[in-house]
């Protein structure tokens, strides 16, 4: 039996950060024994907005470095460059052509990122970035997309398209559906916990990055938004006390009464010391691989080469199939 197609994409840009691994990449390592995993560095997505070219390109390398690290198995799943394989933009640039003003300009992201730029200043890429990510998952039939609450619009769009397409031209693309992660699906900033931890964020006071040292992680802990309180209590109100708590749950694997039990009695200072060690812990085996990778680029090469191969023998079809629909001579 063919096993469920899954696309996940991040972006080579800001600073991948616990949010990320817990609320995604953790996510997608234990899913491969049961998806066919196809994990894309979008750097396509990445240019919408100004890049720093010497950055961008070792952002891009350290984007494939995480991935390996954290437990993704280049043999299991398809590791790749999106700009290696050009089937995206030329899907992206069709599916335009079927898509509406209307639909791209009520994208919510869209709007949170052009609340401050003139309109005639917005770049172009920007508007149509939801299209280049209903290339991405349509061109590999994919069934899951496993996706934060921010990106679930970009994927109900992505449906609307494959169907419309399907309407039109008959039956091509399989209609995907976004997988969301109820527990720890929304990691909130330490400094400010009513906003998600971010990897565009202001302040690297926001989020614990994968690659901060120990020292830096300790600091960023202990100096996390709380409370006035004294108990250590899972309660949703009390923003900042949940979210650390959050944090040490799917960090430690314990359940919330397990936690509670534990530091029953002990104060947010304990509580933070404790939780700090905890993050230096789990993210030490993975750091120690980053390093590796990124001391390794002729392997990221070759690891990247072969991924963008395996995905041009999926993609490459369904883009011939498109054009044939559509009318183009191919």
């Amino acid at each position: 039996m063919r096993k469920p197609v899954s696309f996940s994409g991040i972006q080579p840009s800001g600073v991948l950060h616990i949010g990320n691994y817990l609320g995604a990449i953790t996510q997608w390592v234990e899913s491969q024994n049961k998806h066919q995993n196809i994990f894309c560095v979008v750097d396509l997505h990445a240019i919408t907005v100004p890049q720093n070219p010497k950055i961008l390109k070792e952002k891009i390398y350290e984007i494939a470095a995480i991935y390996l690290a954290a437990g993704i198995d280049p043999k299991e799943s398809i590791i790749f460059v999106q700009s290696q394989v050009p089937a995206h933009s030329e899907l992206a640039w069709i599916l335009n052509t079927i898509s509406k003003m209307g639909e791209l300009s009520r994208m919510t992201q869209f709007k949170d990122k052009t609340n401050k730029i003139k309109k005639e200043s917005i770049p172009a890429g920007l508007f149509t970035y939801p299209t280049l990510m209903a290339a991405d998952i349509l061109l590999y039939n994919a069934n899951l997309v496993p996706v934060g609450e921010d990106q679930k619009q970009h994927v109900e769009l992505t449906r609307v398209l494959a169907q419309r397409f399907n309407h039109r031209f008959g039956k091509t693309f399989v209609v995907p559906e976004p997988v969301i992660r109820t527990s720890g699906a929304r990691i909130m900033g330490l400094d400010n916990p009513e906003d998600k931890m971010s990897k565009s964020a202001a302040s690297p006071a926001n989020y614990i990055a994968l690659t901060d040292k120990p020292e830096v992680i300790r600091k960023k802990i202990m100096r996390a938004v709380t409370d006035s309180g004294t108990k250590i209590k899972f309660d949703k109100k009390r923003k900042g006390l949940y979210n650390l708590l959050t944090i040490y749950k799917l960090f430690s694997g314990k359940t919330e009464a397990q936690i509670e039990k534990r530091f029953k009695g002990k104060g947010y200072s304990d509580f933070k010391k404790e939780l700090a060690d905890l993050i230096i812990k789990k993210l030490a085996p993975v750091q120690k691989k980053i390093t590796h990778y990124m001391k390794n680029k002729k392997l990221l090469d070759r690891i990247l080469a072969d991924g963008a191969k395996r995905a041009e023998k999926i993609a490459n079809p369904t883009l011939k199939e498109v054009k044939q629909k559509i009318g183009l001579i191919v």
